[in-house]
């Protein structure tokens, strides 16, 4: 009996803790809902008919979409062979240095014409048409971070698998998404200070894989792609200076936007500081200790350039050194003939 009782008063008490836990999960999403409501009422009314700035279930949905695609990927080409895309990938890389260009220049030449601040700008609403110009300068900006979902989908659809890193995801997934809340809410103002010089870093960036997907003869000239990430390195350094000075003589910026940046860009400054460590650092000393070979291997290692190979290259190299032991080797049997005559 006393069983019975106990087992009836777990029950009870299971109940009543489901019950309150799902009382507090709908008072939780009620409070959400308010407050994204709330939110609305005080978001840039400039954008609001804009595409994908309506609501951001477009802008999840491609992200969705994407993360789902990264999962059903590599399981679709598994069993086939690589896509070899040069012509889109070249065609790819030179239209986003255009874009990137053109965001560029769109913000430079309206926030030069608004007279910008770079200590500090608040975010003007108005339809002033230098305004209007530099919300729609972020928006391209936002809408680029879409479009460069492609360059995952271009590394799965070759089968360059390993290209695939947290780091690579992680800053796709997350510039896009969290950029609709930019544009939704601050297009202007401190918030064209990250975009303008990212942009003209991505000037550099698909320059550099444009050149590379036109194959060895022009890859031999690519010696510069660990500066890019000494100057995106640079870029996250000098957006937390940026962003720290504007709290410093306080802004009238949202400052929850100021500590999540930061928050941001120092995850950012970690995941490159640890991908130059482990790609240039890392294995300098077996670089140096190693002898003729391991040169070579060097030419392989380094080039994979926006998926690309330098295997031609590499062969080309390891072939040259190979012939310096047979012409040693003949050397020594001329030396072995004239001491024996």
């Amino acid at each position: 009996m006393l069983v019975k009782v106990l087992n009836l008063n777990t029950c009870l008490l299971y109940f009543r803790l489901t019950a309150t836990a799902m009382e507090i999960v709908t008072h939780l999403i009620n409070d959400t809902i308010e407050f994204y409501k709330w939110t609305l009422t005080i978001a840039d009314k400039r954008v609001e008919k804009w595409p994908l700035m309506d609501n951001p279930l477009p802008t999840l949905a491609i992200s969705t979409s994407y993360l789902l695609f990264l999962w059903l990927g590599p399981k679709y080409m598994k069993n086939r062979e690589p896509f070899q895309l040069r012509k889109t990938l070249i065609v790819y890389n030179f239209s986003m240095v255009f874009l990137n260009f053109f965001i560029f220049k769109e913000l430079f030449m309206a926030t030069r014409a608004a007279r910008y601040s770079y200590i500090c700008q608040p975010v003007d609403y108005s339809d002033d048409p230098n305004e209007v110009r530099v919300a729609g300068a972020l928006w391209w900006y936002f809408i680029s971070k879409g479009i460069e979902y492609l360059d995952t989908v271009f590394f799965i659809l070759r089968k360059k698998f390993n290209q695939v890193t947290f780091l690579h995801v992680y800053h796709h997934c997350s510039m896009f998404t969290l950029w609709w809340i930019g544009i939704k809410w601050v297009a202007g103002g401190q918030s064209f200070f990250g975009a303008h010089m990212n942009a003209m870093i991505h000037v550099l960036m698909y320059l550099y894989y444009g050149l590379a997907s036109c194959g060895p003869k022009i890859q031999k000239y690519l010696w510069w792609k660990k500066y890019l990430t000494i100057i995106q390195m640079i870029q996250f350094h000098v957006t937390i200076g940026h962003t720290a000075l504007s709290l410093y003589v306080n802004c009238d910026f949202p400052h929850w936007m100021h500590y999540s940046l930061i928050c941001y860009a120092i995850t950012f400054i970690v995941l490159f500081g640890n991908f130059y460590y482990q790609t240039y650092r890392r294995q300098q000393p077996a670089r140096r200790d190693t002898s003729s070979s391991s040169k070579a291997g060097k030419a392989l290692s380094n080039g994979t350039l926006n998926g690309l190979s330098k295997a031609a290259n590499g062969a080309m190299l390891m072939g040259s050194k190979e012939e310096k032991p047979q012409e040693n080797s003949g050397r020594r049997k001329r030396k072995g003939r004239a001491k024996r005559d």
